[in-house]
């Protein structure tokens, strides 16, 4: 067989820039694409703090990109994580040492959580940006109610029914108000020895406003309506000091055991291999068609990319990044054929944060500002729109019709526990171990580790 003497196309990430470039480079037979992703699956991230709070399962929100690809025929999927790009050999290197080359590279990396010098707050307080994370963030949540069930102290058992929340962006609105639901509407007659109407949810924004990106006046209605949901919202103050037992604010320590984080985001490390300046948030500057100004076979989308429009920002959201993924991919077909590329232009189709069940903030294609029921109306047609496959639309609509008519929350598991973690770290022993709420029989403890097997 000859080799394919077709440009090659590589796309660095499969998020929602990347995936959107596939699909327009995927119908044309002019090129071949390799899609480089490190995990197997698109992530509807908007919904990620969903599957955080109980609501909904993994699977509803992840689509595997193989799947989402397997009608381009010109496309292949690896599974790798990129180390460097070297863009004078035009080759990406990848972790384990093998390389590939390219001769047009889109990079759609993404970002990641920072916690601004304190790498060491991220093991106290998870972030939110996979389904990894989301996972930990359940467990941590419903962990700790069991706990307080549990506790016979009550300072030990204030502390397991305190929940802060650290930013007061969309990723930490959303999760305040789910999780007060979860506390006051959810879980109330499923325990015996707590209320866990009692849970105090502190959320905490630096800035003197929540939804700093959003108008003024829908802030406010954020802050009403997250007060109105018995949420302590404190603004103006920064956490100094994240540990096992709480958090430090200020001159004041708060006890508590489930610390979560949503207050700032840093651009993939990947924007430093390119070899081009980078501002404070690691973003790459990129020229209007969204190229490199030393290498125009080199595009930069999502949230990789620092691109303004009109003296402003194009916001980190997943439509801008969609549209830069189009772009940056019809760009590369232009420039094959020999035809001049257009520069990108964002379109403002809205931003929307949901506080709490029917009740949301937003604005609509930069013009209408909607509060309440109508712009939660508003967010749940369009996420519904935009969830990658059929099968996922129909399970997040019936998830959420029934915790709608209902209160109840579908995805309740704890999937593994300190106790079982230990026991799958420790050599295993014919004694009896004292495990926690009355296990005590030898059989019980002899089928842990098949279950602990099960679930690896």
């Amino acid at each position: 067989m000859e080799p394919d003497q077709r440009p090659h196309v590589v796309i660095i990430g499969a998020g929602f820039a990347g995936l959107e470039a596939a699909k327009i480079l995927g119908l044309s037979d002019d090129v071949r694409v390799t899609v480089v992703d490190r995990r197997n699956h698109h992530l509807f991230q908007p919904l990620l703090y969903q599957v955080a709070t109980a609501a909904l399962d993994p699977s509803d929100i992840a689509a595997p990109i193989r799947m989402v690809l397997r009608h381009h025929r010109n496309t292949e999927v690896m599974l790798a994580e990129v180390a460097w790009i070297d863009r004078g050999t035009r080759t990406i290197e990848f972790n384990e040492g093998a390389s590939l080359g390219y001769d047009h590279l889109i990079v759609a990396a993404g970002a990641q959580d920072t916690y601004f010098g304190h790498p060491e707050w991220e093991r106290h307080a998870p972030g939110l940006k996979s389904v990894e994370d989301a996972l930990e963030i359940r467990r941590r949540l419903l962990f700790a109610f069991e706990e307080a069930e549990r506790e016979e102290d009550p300072v030990r058992r204030r502390a397991w029914l305190t929940f802060v929340i650290i930013g007061g962006g969309p990723t930490g609105v959303e999760l305040a108000g789910s999780l007060s639901e979860i506390a006051h509407r959810v879980l109330p007659r499923d325990f015996r020895r707590i209320n866990t109407r009692d849970a105090r949810i502190i959320l905490i924004e630096g800035q003197d406003r929540l939804l700093p990106a959003y108008p003024a006046h829908l802030s406010e209605d954020a802050r009403r309506t997250l007060e109105q949901l018995q949420i302590d919202v404190r603004l103006g103050l920064r956490v100094s000091s994240i540990d096992v037992d709480g958090v430090i604010l200020g001159d004041e320590r708060i006890q508590a055991r489930t610390v979560l984080w949503g207050a700032g985001v840093t651009s993939s490390p990947l924007g430093k291999c390119l070899g081009v300046p980078v501002d404070r948030t690691g973003r790459v500057a990129v020229k209007p068609d969204l190229t490199l100004e030393e290498d125009a076979r080199v595009s930069v989308v999502g949230d990789l990319a620092a691109v303004s429009q009109d003296g402003k920002p194009v916001p980190g959201i997943a439509p801008a990044a969609m549209q830069m993924g189009r772009k940056a991919a019809r760009n590369v077909l232009r420039r094959i054929h020999g035809e001049p590329v257009r520069p990108f232009r964002y379109v403002d189709k809205g931003i929307f944060a949901v506080i709490g069940r029917g009740s949301a903030v937003g604005t609509l294609f930069g013009r209408w500002d909607l509060s309440g029921f109508p712009a939660w109306f508003v967010w749940v047609t369009v996420h519904l729109m935009y969830v990658v496959g059929f099968r996922s639309r129909i399970a997040v609509l019936f998830s959420w019709l029934y915790s709608y008519l209902t209160w109840r929350r579908i995805a309740r598991l704890i999937t593994f526990t300190p106790w079982l973690r230990q026991r799958e770290q420790e050599p295993a022993t014919d004694s009896v171990r004292a495990l926690p709420s009355g296990v005590r029989t030898a059989a019980s403890v002899a089928q842990v580790p098949v279950a602990a097997a099960a679930e690896r």
